[in-house]
């Protein structure tokens, strides 16, 4: 007796499948750890002029929280989160993309609360964090390590 017989099917000719190095990172992570770094660094050196009363900032402008100096305090801490979560990102482990995330949801906080003093500049550095947020969410899973 024979066997029954069975068909094979090829599957559809389709473009080959993209080989991903297991760690290759996204560029899009990349550039958000990088932007990350580069406004920790600001706000790092815009906290310390605050905190020294330097002629750089305004003194008449009206902040959310008291004066200029606790938003100096505020800001030199905002940074210094900013990058030791950017530092963290560029590891590309969970924990980085959860603190970078974290970070860039405070900076875009702070970015807001400091609108009556800085309109165009924290709406700019707003829409940077949001860009961030949406980079390290959407392929963050890229070049992880395993």
């Amino acid at each position: 007796m024979g066997t029954p017989m069975t068909t094979r099917t090829t599957p559809p000719e389709s473009a080959p499948p993209r080989v991903t190095i297991p760690g290759e990172r996204s560029g899009w992570v990349t550039f958000a750890a990088t932007i990350l770094l580069i406004a920790g660094t600001l706000n790092i050196i815009y906290g310390i002029a605050a905190i020294a009363d330097s002629s750089f900032f305004i003194d008449s402008q009206k902040y959310i929280f008291s004066n200029l100096h606790t938003w100096g305090w505020i800001t030199l801490v905002l940074g210094l989160f900013q990058a030791f979560a950017a530092l963290s990102l560029y590891g590309g482990g969970l924990y980085g993309r959860i603190f970078a995330v974290a970070a860039a949801s405070l900076s875009a906080i702070g970015a807001l609360l400091s609108i009556p003093a800085y309109p165009f500049w924290s709406l700019a550095i707003f829409a940077l964090d949001i860009i961030i947020i949406h980079q390290v969410c959407t392929r963050g899973t890229e070049g992880r390590r395993v």
